[in-house]
C-alpha cells in the first residue's frame, strides 16, 4: 500500500493538534490584589476609602458592619476533557477598626483541604469571621451556572 502526499500531510497537520489537546491550560478566577499594592496599605493609617483606591473593591464584605474586607482568587486547571480542577485558592481578609482604619491584612489558602494562614501584616489579633472566611474557601468554585440560571 503506498501512502499519499496527502495523507503525509495529514498526517503531519493532526499529530501537533492531537498533542495539544493533552497540554493542560490554566485559568484565573477572582481578584487578589498584587503585592506591591498591599505593600501601601499601612494598618493603623490606611482608610476604607483610601484602600478602594489602592487596591479596589472586594469581591465580598463582612456580614457584620463591613468589619472586613474579602478578596478571593483561585486558579483552575483544565485537562482535554477532564473535569477541571482547583489547584488553588486564596483569601486576602482586610478588617477594620471602629475609625474605620485598616487594622490587619491576612492571607489565607488551603493545604489538605484546610483553611492555612500564609501570610499576616498584625500578630496581635485575628479576622474574628473566620467561620466567612472557611464559607468562602469551601464554596468557590462549587456554584454551577445551572444551579443559578434553573431558578
Amino acid at each position: 500500500m503506498k501512502i499519499s502526499r496527502r495523507q503525509i500531510m495529514a498526517l503531519a497537520l493532526s499529530v501537533p493538534l492531537a498533542l495539544s489537546a493533552c497540554t493542560a491550560t490554566y485559568r484565573n478566577h477572582g481578584y487578589l490584589p498584587p503585592e506591591e499594592d498591599l505593600a501601601q496599605v499601612v494598618a493603623g493609617q490606611t482608610t476604607q476609602d483610601e484602600l478602594e483606591g489602592l487596591i479596589g473593591r472586594p469581591s465580598a464584605q463582612g456580614l457584620l458592619t463591613g468589619a472586613a474586607w474579602y478578596y478571593v482568587g483561585s486558579r483552575w486547571r483544565f485537562y482535554g476533557p477532564r473535569e477541571p480542577q482547583e489547584v488553588e485558592r486564596q483569601v486576602l481578609a482586610i478588617s477594620f477598626d471602629e475609625a474605620g482604619k485598616v487594622a490587619n491584612i491576612e492571607r489565607f489558602g488551603m493545604e489538605r483541604g484546610r483553611v492555612v494562614v500564609l501570610s499576616r501584616r498584625l500578630t496581635d489579633t485575628g479576622v474574628a469571621s473566620l467561620g466567612l472566611i472557611r464559607q468562602l474557601m469551601g464554596n468557590v468554585g462549587r456554584v454551577q451556572a445551572g444551579d443559578v440560571l434553573a431558578n
